[in-house]
């Protein structure tokens, strides 16, 4: 689950910020680039999972 994104987080703050970013999902045009991101990546990662329903 470790991130591809460059970012050194341990894994309990990459399960905290994924979490984060899962109960706070805003869409694309909604979201601010100056989150973390790890949070801006599991949201893309949400918005591809929803593409494949």
């Amino acid at each position: 689950m470790y991130s591809s994104t460059m970012v050194d987080v341990d894994f309990v703050e990459e399960l905290r910020l994924r979490t984060w970013a899962r109960q706070n999902f805003v869409s694309a045009e909604d979201r601010d680039m100056e989150w973390h991101p790890v949070v801006l990546e599991e949201m893309r990662n949400i918005d591809e999972e929803s593409q494949d329903d």
